[in-house]
């Protein structure tokens, strides 16, 4: 069954960039930018990845990103995770990054999309990766600091499909967006919004009638309201589910009380995904496997999955039909 997930040609719509950042390549970064860490080893920075929430990831996470200083940066960020991406059959990648989190520390908004986008263009012409970015704005930061953001977004707004809503959840609810979710839609942005990890299921719906998303990532909470479930249901609103990021930040205590399974019985339109992997311990492969093994999906619920993801991409449906047919020749193998 490892070998089955291996193979099976993937799309990822829950990933955040400097989620990526392995210890090995924040070392090499800090070194070149002649930064000093607050870590003696890799082995030490790993170590720490003992989280007891979401807050204590974000206290490390924002501690990584302050080795991303240079365009180069950024570039070998994003290709490192295309190759392990690309090593992993991912075949279409939907990429968040978090550019308040540089520009907040005088890096220019242009270096950071300047460097990502350099990669995923390499990663088109030399992988064969199919790629969208998401901006998203820090929801614990000021709506006012989202909608500059937007501002400064515009120049590159051909390489950018939709924005989205990250960071600390519980006690910002979107509709402290609500503004600049409207300004984006109207600028011609898609939207997608985190929602119902750690905060309660009324941000899921504020996310879908305020700030208007077409897709919900995480989403876990929703089966604590019924009227909820049925709504998502029926509109078939994506969600994009990262189970070894919902153990690892103590969402659930182990994979077995994941409710995954419970997500899929009541028809929900699921997706799996990474979300950080280098914190959270595993990409594409490793979050397939872990609710296989947990769960002991069958390969048929497996391709379901996958064909999930397809599906809730913001891929336009001829480009969909590819990338379905190439999973169902790789399943009639």
């Amino acid at each position: 069954m490892r070998g089955f997930i291996e193979g099976l040609p993937k799309a990822e719509l829950h990933l955040h960039i400097e989620g990526t950042l392995e210890p090995e390549l924040m070392f090499e970064l800090a070194a070149r930018n002649g930064l000093a860490l607050p870590y003696r080893s890799v082995e030490e920075v790993r170590g720490a990845y003992a989280f007891k929430d979401l807050q204590s990831f974000l206290d490390l996470y924002y501690q990584g990103t302050a080795v991303l200083q240079t365009e180069r940066d950024f570039f070998d960020l994003t290709w490192a995770y295309l190759t392990k991406a690309h090593g992993q059959h991912v075949r279409h990648g939907e990429i968040f990054f978090d550019p308040q989190s540089h520009t907040s520390r005088g890096v220019s908004f242009e270096t950071v999309i300047q460097g990502i986008h350099g990669a995923l263009e390499q990663g088109r012409e030399q992988l064969g990766l199919s790629t969208r970015l998401i901006l998203c704005f820090l929801r614990d930061r000021s709506a006012a600091e989202a909608l500059e953001t937007l501002q400064a977004a515009m120049p590159f707004k051909d390489r950018i499909v939709a924005v989205g809503l990250d960071s600390a959840e519980v006690g910002h609810p979107p509709e402290k967006f609500r503004a600049v979710f409207h300004r984006a839609r109207e600028a011609g942005f898609g939207a997608v919004a985190h929602a119902g990890e750690e905060g309660p299921p009324d941000y899921i719906l504020q996310a879908l009638d305020l700030l208007k998303v077409s897709r919900i990532d995480h989403g876990v909470r929703c089966l604590e309201d019924e009227g909820l479930v049925e709504r998502l249901v029926a509109e078939q609103i994506p969600l994009t589910v990262c189970p070894l990021s919902n153990v690892k930040l103590r969402v659930f205590d182990s994979m077995a009380d994941h409710p995954l399974p419970r997500m899929l019985d009541s028809g929900l339109l699921v997706t799996v995904n990474s979300d950080d992997p280098a914190y959270f311990g595993g990409y594409m492969v490793e979050n397939l496997a872990a609710v296989q093994e947990a769960f002991n999906l069958e390969g048929e619920q497996l391709v379901q999955l996958i064909k999930n993801g397809f599906n809730a991409s913001f891929l336009n449906p001829q480009e969909k039909a590819v990338f379905l047919n190439e999973l169902d020749a790789y399943v009639s193998q």
